[in-house]
């Protein structure tokens, strides 16, 4: 995950909709299916999928708790690490 990527993102959804980014990461978890895709490729297209989730969740919390998006990050971003750590 990259947080100026997440923070994009967030940002995108925030002046638009986040139908798009719905859309784009189901297009993209289809795509993932292919059987003839590189690994490579398939870790291009699985980094851009949990950014654009985490993009989504931190829209979330900007929505229902109310944070700023710099606070909805670092929460987001701590949760992240916390799970790696356990």
């Amino acid at each position: 995950m990259k947080l100026p990527i997440i923070k994009h993102l967030s940002q995108f959804i925030e002046e638009r909709d986040e139908d798009f980014v719905v859309e784009t990461i189901e297009t993209l978890e289809n795509l993932s299916e292919l059987s003839s895709l590189k690994d490579e490729e398939l870790d291009v297209i699985g980094e851009l999928i949990s950014n654009m989730y985490g993009a989504l969740e931190v829209q979330k919390m900007m929505r229902e708790d109310g944070l700023s998006q710099k606070d909805a990050v670092k929460k987001f971003m701590d949760r992240v690490l916390g799970s790696i750590d356990k």
